[in-house]
C-alpha cells in the first residue's frame, strides 16, 4: 500500500510542471468604439468656417459653454469637417437649435457614395425638413418632405445613416425620412456646393449646435 502511496505522490508531482508551463488563456481585446466626436466642446478643431461662396459673409463663429455657435450670415454661415469622412456606412449625429431668424437652422450636408445630398431641417419658413436633391427635385417637392413646427432656443436630435439601400433621417429618435438612393440622380444646391464633403450651415438664421459624432457602420 505504501509502495502505491508513493508511486501516486510521484505521479502528481511529475504532472505539477506540465500544468505549470501551460499559458494563461488570454482575454480577447475589447473592441474600439466605432464613434469618433466631431467636437471636443471647447475649439473648432476639425471644422473650418465656411468662407466661400454664399457664405462669404458669413454671421460669427465661435464656440461657448460646450456648443458652436453659427451667427446669422448674410445669407449663410456654416462649417466644414476638415478632413474627408467616409462616403458608406456611416452615422451623423449632432444637436441642433434655432436661435434667430425663420429659416433652416441645420443644413446638413453630407457624402452618399460619389454623390452628395443636403438634409434641411427648418427651410422654407421655418419649418420644412427634406432631402436636397433627387431627380432634380428639392427638399420641399419630393418624397422627403416633411413639416415639423421647431421652436426656437430649443435642442432637436439629428441623426442621418447612409447605406447603399437606405438613406434614413431620425428627428428626436422618430424617423421622418427613409429612401433607398441607388438609381437617382442625386445632387446639392450651388449655394451649398462650399459645405462638401462634410459640413453644416444655416440660412439668414443664427444657430448652435452640439454633440456632433460619426460612427462607421
Amino acid at each position: 500500500m505504501l509502495r502505491n502511496t508513493l508511486l501516486l505522490i510521484g505521479l502528481v508531482l511529475f504532472a505539477l510542471p506540465a500544468f505549470a508551463d501551460e499559458p494563461e488563456v488570454s482575454k480577447p481585446p475589447a473592441a474600439e468604439s466605432k464613434i469618433q466626436k466631431l467636437f471636443d466642446g471647447k475649439s473648432l478643431k476639425g471644422w473650418k468656417i465656411n468662407d466661400k461662396g454664399y457664405y462669404e459673409d458669413h454671421g460669427k463663429v465661435s464656440v461657448k459653454d460646450g456648443e458652436i455657435l453659427l451667427g446669422k450670415g448674410a445669407p449663410a454661415t456654416g462649417i466644414v469637417l476638415d478632413g474627408n469622412p467616409p462616403k458608406m456606412n456611416y452615422e451623423v449625429r449632432l444637436e441642433a437649435k434655432r436661435v434667430d431668424g425663420s429659416d433652416f437652422f441645420c443644413g446638413l450636408t453630407f457624402p452618399v457614395g460619389d454623390a452628395y445630398q443636403t438634409l434641411i431641417i427648418g427651410g422654407w419658413g421655418g419649418g420644412v425638413t427634406g432631402v436636397t436633391s433627387i431627380d432634380g427635385m428639392s427638399a420641399v417637392e419630393n418624397e422627403t418632405t416633411g413639416y415639423t413646427e421647431f421652436e426656437n432656443n430649443k435642442w432637436y436630435k439629428i441623426r442621418v445613416s447612409v447605406k447603399p439601400k437606405h438613406v434614413q433621417v431620425w428627428l428626436d429618435d422618430e424617423e421622418i425620412i427613409h429612401y433607398d438612393p441607388q438609381g437617382r440622380n442625386l445632387d446639392i444646391w450651388i449655394e451649398q456646393d462650399t459645405t462638401k464633403p462634410l459640413g453644416i450651415g444655416t440660412w439668414n438664421t443664427g444657430a448652435a449646435l452640439r454633440n456632433l459624432e460619426l460612427k462607421t457602420l
